[in-house]
């Protein structure tokens, strides 16, 4: 039962948090790192400017593995990747709760279609996505990062929903040459 309170405190926490939610801006520099991850559940490590000398990155900051929107935001990420793929653009999702369990997390929610990475402390901050009530975990934030490693699109939402359009649509922006 002190579960369920928890849980149900958490969980109204971030909903009275949502609309408070920092990041980075449209035009800043995205800060470079190197972070453990899992694509169809092998481990790897991700080095963001790596990715960027293939083209546009999808970097989306989410609370934390195994929980409901997260879960779900996952499967849209996949359900997009091949499209994404198709535009040049690779995507990884990032959460700094439950990073024991990613490399599962890539298989099972991911669907073996993009990679998932463990935030530290430090990268949440860098990023300034940290949750209000629990600065380990990083809030629901996506942002589109250029190849020159500028950010073309911040996007905070605790909802899950919108965060693949809003990507999607900045990627084919950015690919016809309307965000530069």
């Amino acid at each position: 039962m002190q579960r369920l309170f928890a849980s149900l405190a958490v969980c109204g926490a971030l909903a009275a948090a949502s609309p408070a939610l920092a990041a980075l801006k449209v035009g800043d520099k995205a800060p470079d790192f190197t972070a453990p991850a899992a694509l169809a559940g092998k481990d790897f490590s991700f080095t963001l400017n790596q990715a960027l000398k293939k083209g546009p990155v999808v970097l989306y900051f989410f609370p934390a593995a195994y929980t409901s929107g997260c879960t779900a935001e996952a499967h849209e990420f996949a359900e997009a990747t091949p499209e994404f793929e198709k535009l040049g653009a690779t995507v990884i999702g990032v959460t700094g709760g439950n990073v024991d369990r990613i490399k599962d997390f890539s298989k099972e929610h991911c669907r073996d279609k993009f990679a998932v990475a463990a935030a530290s402390p430090d990268l949440i901050k860098k990023y300034d996505v940290s949750l209000p009530m629990k600065d380990t975990w990083s809030n629901r934030t996506s942002y589109v990062i250029a190849p020159s490693g500028k950010i073309l699109l911040t996007y905070s939402d605790l909802n899950f929903q919108g965060h693949v359009t809003q990507t999607m649509d900045a990627v084919k922006a950015y690919k016809a040459g309307k965000l530069k």
